[in-house]
């Protein structure tokens, strides 16, 4: 069996959606430079897929970013850091190094999602529960008043004054 950060791959795929309350509650975005090339609904007023590399296109504003999981994730999270302004979701996984290097020292704010998510399938089918607990990471005063104010259950801890 084949498993990527955030869930199952062994049917071939490794892409897994945000569920859309999550990012209805926290928007509006103006990027997500982590989109499907299909998706079933939008995160954002742009998106980037693999086909235009996000990593190396230009971000303006607010943006929304659920990252491809496991070793990639941390160039996302640099790239994020960079930018500090919007919201990365990924994997509670606070021992690891890139929690160190940019989220620990570089985010302003984490909102520790309670239970885990089900995250969906590029169809719009709603998957099994994630095989981990996730986490909100806020990069700026707009990322720390959403997560702060929005309505999804969990713990949410100020890192930077």
């Amino acid at each position: 069996m084949n498993t990527s950060f955030e869930g199952r791959t062994d049917k071939g795929k490794d892409e897994w959606l945000t569920p859309p309350e999550i990012t209805e509650c926290l928007g509006p975005f103006d990027l997500d430079p982590c989109s499907p090339i299909n998706r079933p609904w939008r995160t954002a007023k742009k998106h980037y897929t693999i086909n235009d590399n996000g990593l190396l296109s230009i971000w303006d504003g607010f943006i929304w970013c659920n990252p491809p999981y496991g070793k990639e994730a941390s160039i996302w999270l640099q790239r994020m850091a960079m930018h500090n302004n919007g919201i990365v979701l990924i994997f509670a996984r606070t021992e690891t190094r890139m929690f160190f290097d940019f989220i620990w020292n570089k985010a302003s704010s984490l909102l520790f999602i309670k239970g885990r998510i089900q995250f969906y399938h590029v169809n719009g089918e709603k998957g099994d529960s994630a095989g981990a607990p996730s986490v909100l990471i806020g990069y700026g005063p707009e990322a720390d008043k959403r997560l702060q104010n929005c309505n999804i259950k969990g713990k949410f801890i100020k890192l930077k004054p």
